[in-house]
């Protein structure tokens, strides 16, 4: 697999790039660039609601309200997801959920021993069983969380790259028959992200949060707002 930014192939952070003209897409005339650099995440998420057979009988809960939480949500509802809530450990991550169309949200906390009545919470909140819960952390506590609150016979997507190692409780789930999938990567998105930003069935403009010029110091004031964290989502170059 060739990817941009995966070794040997260096990342695309420069002001024009050769790419095969046969995996380039045209954008519509009403979807920006700003929105265009958004099919890349937000392929991620289409790739995962299609994994996780989204579709309007689908409660969907979406752990971690950050950049891939955040256009998860979007996608599960574009998938027609009739209640979804998202859980972080940051309120003002929730609140930025919430604006987006969250149904309700969790604040939860670190520590494992909170899982119980953090699981009794969710249900409260969702009001329904969890069909699908996605992962977009990748920690031992959220794979835990999702594995235990999510309905016998539903589905745990992990999103993305989590922690090598995780210690869960695969026994019970199994017992449940719970289904770990998997989401990595992405294929065949762009087209369906592209028609769902032009015709307005999602609407990423909210997730970019900050915008900055190509010079040296603008770029590393970028990194260095991106890595802070606090209100930062996605953060744009302008050429």
């Amino acid at each position: 697999m060739k990817f941009f930014g995966l070794p040997p192939f260096h990342g695309s952070l420069a002001r024009q790039i050769v790419h095969p003209a046969y995996l380039c897409f045209k954008l519509p005339d009403n979807v920006s660039l700003e929105e265009g650099a958004l099919c890349e995440p937000l392929s991620v998420a289409v790739h995962a609601c299609r994994r996780g057979n989204i579709s309007p009988e689908t409660n969907v809960l979406v752990m971690g309200a950050g950049p891939i939480g955040l256009v998860t949500l979007l996608a599960a509802r574009a998938f027609g997801a009739p209640r979804i809530v998202t859980i972080d450990v940051d309120g003002n991550r929730l609140s930025v959920a919430k604006e987006l169309g969250a149904d309700g949200v969790v604040e939860v906390s670190t520590n494992m021993q909170d899982i119980p009545k953090e699981v009794e919470t969710i249900c409260n909140v969702m009001g329904a069983k969890v069909d699908v819960s996605f992962d977009c952390a990748g920690l031992s506590k959220t794979m835990s969380t999702a594995l235990s609150v999510t309905r016998a016979g539903g589905k745990v997507c992990l999103v993305g790259l989590g922690h090598n190692e995780m210690t869960v409780p695969l026994t019970p789930a199994a017992a449940r028959e719970v289904d770990v999938i998997g989401v990595f990567r992405y294929k065949n998105t762009w087209p369906l992200c592209i028609e769902l930003l032009r015709s307005g069935k999602i609407d990423v403009k909210p997730l970019i949060t900050h915008r900055f010029g190509f010079s040296q110091k603008e770029i590393e004031e970028a990194f260095e707002t991106s890595a802070g964290g606090g209100n930062a989502i996605k953060v744009m170059f302008n050429l």
